[in-house]
């Protein structure tokens, strides 16, 4: 996955959102390769808790979803998804790269096994959203501009919340936990609007987590943060971040022609905090923001118990007392 961008970690850290315009030609979504990481995790996930991932309102049409992502893969990752219709009528949706297909809502193809076996254990309505999911390494959903929800979702590496508790529900009421979000819940009728619309537009969040792991959907999610012992600051601090990962999220929008609704991308990635942090910089860029976090945002984000101990290994970092890699 493509490294994290320290320009976009700001102080002081407000919960905003932060659009820009996607570049021409830039791609909003990346194949997912034979055993992947994102792979890997979305399996998990599909064979265990389907309908926690795999979501959408009664009577949703997911054909135009499937149209607007194999027409943004032809430009970037032809081989990750294509979609044709055949000549009953039925649509065949193809991901090459896993050597899988549905047709209808039957799995075809002499790839890995295990996604045959999976696709077909499925129940046959999710099937095609399934394939959609595994090919490539995003998250999906759907806004809908004119009201403001979000009537499906193919979201198999949630930070945190339940898809299965978000469809449906106005761009507001998804956003109601978020601390400190008063902007984004005040706005949320006219951003609906604006990224629905014909131009492109992206946004990166980050936070640090405790969970390595990409998929966190809150029934799955139980890593705490080491406790507190008797082993000094620097040794305190140098153990939590030992255990400690940056979690980003690249999220883009990709219009639905003439529908007035736009594809949302998820893009996540995590990596060791260690490994992340490799310039003075980037570690004063992530304490200055982690610093001016508030009570509530501490909290909404899990840092609160890490607070001091991340602020301290940070400082060290920046100031060099820390070696970097």
């Amino acid at each position: 996955m493509m490294g994290f961008d320290f320009s976009w970690v700001t102080a002081p850290f407000r919960m905003q959102p932060g659009l820009r315009r996607v570049a021409p030609g830039a791609a909003q979504v990346t194949a997912s390769a034979p055993g992947s990481r994102h792979l890997r995790e979305k399996m998990a996930v599909l064979g265990s808790a389907p309908h926690e991932a795999l979501c959408s309102m009664a009577g949703f049409d997911e054909t135009p979803v499937l149209r607007t992502i194999a027409a943004e893969a032809a430009r970037s990752c032809p081989e990750a998804f294509r979609l044709a219709e055949t000549a009953a009528g039925a649509i065949r949706c193809e991901a090459p790269l896993l050597g899988w297909s549905i047709e209808g809502d039957r799995a075809r193809g002499d790839g890995d096994p295990a996604i045959g076996a999976l696709l077909r254990e499925l129940p046959p309505r999710l099937r095609l959203s399934a394939l959609l999911s595994l090919a490539f390494a995003e998250d999906f959903a759907v806004l809908d501009g004119a009201t403001a929800t979000v009537p499906w979702l193919a979201v198999c590496l949630p930070s945190h919340w339940a898809p299965d508790d978000k469809v449906g529900r106005a761009f507001a009421e998804v956003h109601a936990p978020v601390a400190d979000g008063e902007v984004l819940r005040a706005a949320s009728a006219s951003l609906a609007r604006l990224v629905t619309g014909d131009e492109r537009w992206e946004r990166f969040v980050w936070t640090v987590s405790a969970d390595p792991r990409l998929h966190q959907h809150p029934s799955r999610s139980g890593t705490e943060w080491p406790r507190v012992g008797d082993g000094g600051a620097h040794a305190e601090a140098e153990a939590l971040a030992a255990s400690a990962s940056l979690r980003s999220e690249r999220q883009t929008f990709v219009p639905i022609a003439g529908s007035g609704s736009a594809v949302f991308t998820i893009l996540v990635d995590s990596v060791p905090l260690a490994d992340a942090v490799t310039t003075a910089d980037a570690a004063r860029r992530l304490h200055d923001a982690i610093a001016s976090m508030s009570p509530a945002v501490l909290a909404y984000r899990r840092l609160d118990v890490a607070r001091d101990r991340l602020l301290g290994w940070l400082a060290a970092r920046a100031t060099g007392e820390s070696a970097l890699p």
